[in-house]
């Protein structure tokens, strides 16, 4: 792995450290910085002194490794599974995950047909619990069928939970999805996803950080999920208690500058104590695919405006709602008392009892006026006077 600037050895030296280097290592991607891939994978082959950051113990941890890693297998194995690597710099890389600096992906393997990079323009993701309620399981699915239809691409992590539910619902729409994973993804995980992942590369895109036929292990997922943050416009997190990893990933969207929200849950639901916790600081809430929309996409896609059901008063002039207003909800009461109380000449708020009474919501009693039952329950939504 000599030369500098070769596409083919920039290639194969990231490909090379995928296997040699953690996800998310900082001190590593700080050398692949400064040093660049080929530098770094040439010092881990030759074992010689550590480089800055590193022990002794840690670096030979890491030269142990480097002993073993075979890019070329690497890349043959990931060609008949039909996987492909996206490096920096390359195409298909999406340069939203520039934004995560030193801890950026030192490249991805992605399996799918689609352009990572064009589908990450326009994506949202959608994670909370594995172990998530009904409602959770329904809002997700929902949330993310919505967004489909819109034209947005779901991105989640494949997991039980929420996330299964996140994919079903953009696939079922007829929409993309994409899965991150914190192992090597021609090993799908969960086991009990294979058949859902498999679709998901059908369909649409399965991407991770780590060489194939790597397993996942509880460090992977909480570091994979910044990909999921720094990969999308914004996250949603649906059902999510107090130390949920997809909390974690909010956070990350939060640091990155990404928009935060959170669909509410019952406030007993110890699920859903982790998504009202985002929602007391920055988080916005939501409700459905529109609402997520209107924070992610471009100026003028707007949620439409929420209302209660058109009442038949809320159709008359505003002169006759005013008098209608004035009258007592309990007893009659005189034209001269109802026009002083909608504040109006008397002959005004006579004109406009006769009005109402020709359209049902009041009647004569001798020589006053007062509400018709029908009026009284259209008051009160059916329960009287509160």
């Amino acid at each position: 792995m000599s030369g500098g600037d070769d596409p083919d050895h920039e290639l194969l030296a990231r490909v090379f450290l995928t296997r040699v280097i953690e996800p998310g290592d900082e001190v590593a991607g700080r050398w692949v910085r400064e040093l660049g891939a080929v530098g770094v994978a040439r010092r881990l082959r030759s074992g010689g002194d550590a480089l800055p950051g590193r022990s002794g113990t840690r670096w030979a941890g890491l030269v142990a490794r480097a002993g073993r890693a075979e890019p070329e297998r690497d890349l043959a194995v990931a060609r008949e599974a039909g996987v492909r690597f996206v490096w920096p710099g390359a195409v298909e890389w999406p340069g939203v995950l520039d934004d995560l600096g030193d801890a950026r992906p030192l490249g991805l393997w992605v399996r799918g047909r689609p352009s990572l990079r064009m589908w990450a323009l326009r994506s949202v993701a959608v994670v909370g619990a594995r172990a998530c309620t009904e409602y959770g399981a329904h809002m997700a699915a929902t949330l993310a069928a919505g967004l489909a239809e819109r034209g947005w691409v779901v991105v989640s992590g494949g997991a039980y939970g929420v996330d299964g539910a996140a994919h079903r619902g953009a696939l079922g729409a007829g929409g993309a999805t994409v899965a991150v994973l914190a192992c090597g993804v021609d090993r799908p995980y969960p086991r009990g996803h294979t058949q859902l992942i498999t679709r998901i590369a059908d369909q649409g895109l399965v991407i991770g950080e780590l060489a194939p036929g790597d397993h996942p292990t509880p460090s992977r997922f909480i570091l994979r999920n910044r990909v999921i943050a720094a990969l999308t416009r914004g996250t949603v997190v649906v059902e999510a208690a107090y130390r949920s990893g997809s909390l974690v990933t909010a956070r990350a969207a939060q640091r990155l500058g990404r928009h935060t929200m959170g669909v509410p849950g019952p406030a007993t639901s110890g699920l859903s104590a982790g998504v009202h916790e985002l929602l007391r600081g920055e988080a916005v809430l939501v409700t459905d695919a529109a609402e997520v929309v209107e924070q992610v996409g471009d100026i003028g896609e707007l949620a439409p405006d929420r209302r209660g059901p058109v009442l038949p008063r809320d159709l008359l002039e505003p002169g006759a709602r005013r008098v209608l207003a004035a009258l007592p909800a309990r007893r009659a009461a005189t034209a001269g008392e109802i026009a002083r109380g909608a504040q109006t000449a008397e002959d005004d708020a006579i004109a406009r009892l006769y009005e109402l009474r020709a359209l049902g919501y009041v009647e004569r009693h001798g020589d006053g006026w007062k509400l018709t039952r029908q009026a009284m329950i259209s008051a009160h939504g059916g329960r009287g006077e509160c």
